[in-house]
């Protein structure tokens, strides 16, 4: 072939070959540019008649459109290629989109092609009628709260990207947008006053459910999880493990989130929860819980237990809980089946020995010395190690794959390890435990899953993985990876989050400044969240890398119109109002969110005694400055008047402000003060203020986006800061009575749930497997707030709190108790504290 960039449109023997077939000069030379295309162009015109014999124009550009998108993908066969070709010349295909969507659907299933299912997936003959059309945007337009015409541009690429409407024409989806917009709205212009007075009440009341709701929605539909196939359209050896597989499921989906009980998930695994519990329920499937616990000598109790905690936590409900331990004995006995298929042998070479021969340090593999053994050798070995008969690393199990490929994961795999540990399950029953490599894939098999979903360091597995099933003729699920989740200045390896706490750099796994999940939940963060945030950001096979800060944006904006407003000093200043009385007492009714009424209200006193924040204050005044000084007025949020500093008062020895001196401007007009502050009052009947033992304030573990290798160096100094002057509204105790109350009554309603739709396997609480309890549920931490012009914060499971105890009449603060609050996330930027 020619160098693609120097085509001679006089010369070049394919440039009059992509023209034979009905191709323009300009978009042959083209063609020609791209050798990979070209190369495909070519195979197609000589492998198919009736390309060959000359087409129009427009069915010509399309088979060179073809050609491009094949040149992109090797999934594709000759057979389901041919297909393709047969839609576009039958004029089925018709746009370049549809090529696309061509591709990929025959990227994941082959002959017989279904074609009701190819024309539905690739918009062949898609027709929608102008009512339903109108239907669909007039539902999409009241389910979302759309505002306004500020709006349009959205509305049309979110309907766009809908799947009902895909296919349909985008001027015509435009136009019905427009149609729907004048009948809610009115006609543009006079729409931009009406949206400004339905945004604090229709839009903001609502913003802790839109950010969920909406990529809840699509996020399933779209992307690397919209191209997923249905279930049964994954191949097998024979057609009758599909037909066995659909009789199991249904034909619904079936998935599994299966962790290494070695560890505390993190906000990672969030990601995979929400992938793999959620897909299933989207579809109304069904979605195991599985700990993979094949490794006796890393696992412990309370990761179980924590595990499913977590999950729970976070929104969702296994179907069933199973272990792979379940499956030992169907294992081995696979095991066995495929030495007797010649397609395992056992290998006593050493661990450095078997690096050597898998190309470790030569690039190639080379056979073990043990690879042709007799198939009755092996066996009896096998039975030998089953038995005791050698000690970890003398002897493995290997899988006899294909040493030609070029994937290291075809190089002789191990299946079985010699391992003396006893397992916290089968105890000492076995010797002998399979490897990930070998127990995944079976364990999906016997367990139907129809899609086994896993992240992109898998890839390469997926051949092990498939060559593993089909040796055995079992049936076959396919597994799909996509990009994982982390954030950028935190740790998600388990080894060194382990080094952190082992050396006292944090206090636990839970320290709210790592991001494990329960580091997270004991932060404050809440589990809707976590999986709005995971949510929006899609699902694709790139890795996401995320900055914290956006994550912490994410959590800032759900809490925004879901968390209560309590008023809050952090470093309390001490002012007195001269010209009230010494018992002057005013209760005063606020609401515990200005544009979400449904959170309820508070009632606080104001008296001649109240503390604002220190730095609320300066002794000198200057024009760019707006809160309190000598001689100036502020407001007080929520309160009736205004106050103007008239004096103040200093420590001797250190010139520190101790008290001020203010007048409420409670005779006649008072001017609009230009800004407000905080505050709390004295009051000793009410139990005001709340005096908060603890104020921990996280900052970032680490100095560094991209934490190096020695973590160690990089740890900041100012990690953590402990507040102990803070005080909080009396409103206080009603909000966090009202909110533990509140997550004991959820927690109980979802727990009974999931107990009638739970389906057991063989396990109960005797043999220790986790239980699903309401305890689970409900924590300090359900006890959230904005501590106004603060910070969000929440209640720390070191607080002792009677009134919190279930049952308990009390209703402020005891003897012995210990409030500690944490620091979810800072407030964004304001202009009016300059």
């Amino acid at each position: 072939m020619s160098k693609s960039t120097k085509a001679n449109p006089d010369t070049d023997p394919l440039v009059a070959l992509f023209k034979s077939i009905g191709l323009t000069q300009s978009k042959a030379v083209e063609a020609v540019k791209a050798p990979k295309s070209a190369t495909v162009l070519k195979e197609i015109i000589e492998s198919n008649e009736a390309v060959a014999a000359g087409l129009e124009e427009k069915h010509a550009s399309l088979i060179s459109t073809l050609a491009v998108a094949l040149g992109k993908t090797e999934a594709v066969e000759s057979n389901e290629r041919n297909h393709v070709i047969k839609a576009i010349l039958d004029s089925k295909l018709r746009t370049v989109d549809q090529i696309s969507a061509a591709v990929k659907y025959a990227e994941s299933h082959k002959l017989p092609i279904d074609d009701e299912d190819f024309n539905k997936e690739c918009g062949v003959d898609f027709t929608i009628s102008p009512e339903k059309l109108y239907s669909l945007v007039e539902t999409h337009v009241t389910a979302n709260d759309v505002a306004g015409w500020a709006s349009l541009g959205p509305v049309v690429s979110a309907l766009k990207n809908t799947p009902e409407l895909r296919w349909a024409n985008p001027l015509e989806v435009k136009n019905t947008v427009d149609k729907v917009f004048i009948a809610k709205f009115g006609p543009k212009e006079s729409a931009k006053p009406k949206a400004k007075e339905a945004k604090p009440t229709a839009t903001k009341g609502k913003a802790a459910e839109v950010p969920v709701a909406a990529p809840r929605r699509s996020v399933f539909e779209e992307g690397f999880l919209g191209q997923l196939h249905k279930p049964g359209g994954n191949p097998q050896v024979h057609p009758h493990l599909r037909d066995a597989h659909l009789a199991a499921t249904g034909g619904n989906v079936w998935t599994r989130f299966p962790p290494e009980p070695n560890g505390y998930l993190h906000v990672g695994h969030s990601k995979a929860i929400f992938v793999n519990f959620g897909y299933a329920a989207h579809h109304g499937g069904k979605c195991y819980l599985r700990y993979d616990d094949t490794n006796p000598e890393k696992e412990e109790a309370r990761y179980f237990e924590s595990i499913l905690e977590m999950v729970r936590w976070l929104g969702f409900e296994p179907w069933k809980i199973t272990y792979s331990s379940d499956y030992f004995t169907e294992l081995h006995a696979f095991a066995v089946e495929l030495i007797k298929r010649d397609k395992a042998y056992v290998c006593h070479c050493t661990q450095e020995e078997i690096k050597v021969d898998r190309g470790e340090k030569r690039g190639q593999p080379r056979p073990c010395i043990h690879r042709d053994r007799p198939i009755e050798e092996s066996l009896a070995e096998f039975e030998g190690m089953k038995n005791g008969k050698y000690r970890p690393k003398e002897a493995n199990l290997r899988m006899k794959q294909d040493l030609e490929d070029g994937n290291p994961q075809m190089w002789d795999l191990t299946a079985y390890r010699v391992l003396e540990t006893p397992h916290h399950r089968t105890h000492d029953k076995w010797k002998i435990y399979p490897t990930y490599d070998f127990t995944h894939c079976l364990v999906d098999s016997m367990e139907n899953i129809s899609h086994s979903l896993c992240t992109t360091e898998f890839i390469a597995s997926r051949q092990s993985y498939d060559w593993l099933c089909d040796s055995l003729e079992v049936y076959k699920p396919r597994q799909s990876e996509y990009g994982r989740l982390g954030l950028e200045g935190s740790l998600m390896s388990k080894r060194k989050i382990m080094a952190l706490v082992d050396e006292g750099f944090v206090n636990g796994w839970d320290d709210p400044r790592l991001y494990t999940l329960i580091a997270l939940r004991r932060r404050g963060v809440p589990p809707g969240a976590i999986i709005s945030f995971v949510s929006t950001l899609g699902v694709s096979t790139a890795a996401s890398s995320i900055e914290i800060a956006r994550f912490e944006q994410s959590v800032r904006q759900y809490l925004e119109g879901s968390a209560p407003r309590l008023l809050m000093v952090m470093r309390p200043l001490k002012v007195t109002i001269e010209n009230l009385p010494e018992d002057y007492c005013l209760m005063v009714e606020k609401p515990l969110h200005p544009k979400v009424p449904e959170l309820g209200s508070s009632t606080i006193p104001f008296t001649r005694t109240i503390y604002i924040e220190a730095d609320d204050f300066r002794t000198e005044d200057s024009k760019d400055y707006f809160r309190l000084a000598p001689g100036k007025t502020v407001g007080l949020f929520q309160a009736p008047y205004p106050i103007t500093c008239t004096s103040f008062k200093t420590d001797p020895a250190t010139g520190e402000v101790t008290e001020l001196i203010c007048k409420l401007e409670n005779d006649g007009q008072a001017k609009k003060p230009k800004a407000f502050i905080q505050w709390v009052a004295e009051h000793a009947p009410s139990g005001s203020p709340v005096k908060v033992d603890e104020v921990r304030i996280f900052n970032r573990l680490f100095k560094s986006d991209r934490v190096p290798s020695d973590f160690r160096d990089d740890i900041a100094a100012d990690s953590l800061e402990v507040v102990k002057t803070a005080m909080v509204e009396v409103g206080f105790w009603a909000l966090a009575k009202r909110s533990i109350a509140e997550a004991r009554k959820e927690a109980k309603s979802r727990t009974e749930k999931a107990a009638k739709d739970f389906e057991a396997a063989e396990h109960g609480a005797e043999d220790g497997t986790p239980q699903a309890t309401s305890e689970q549920l409900v924590g300090n931490e359900c006890v959230r707030f904005q501590g106004l012009r603060v910070a969000y914060f929440a209640l720390d499971k070191d607080s002792r709190v009677a009134a919190l105890q279930e049952g308990s009449d009390v209703a402020g603060l005891e003897q012995g108790d210990h409030l500690v609050l944490n620091r979810i996330v800072s407030l964004k930027e304001d202009s009016g504290k300059s």
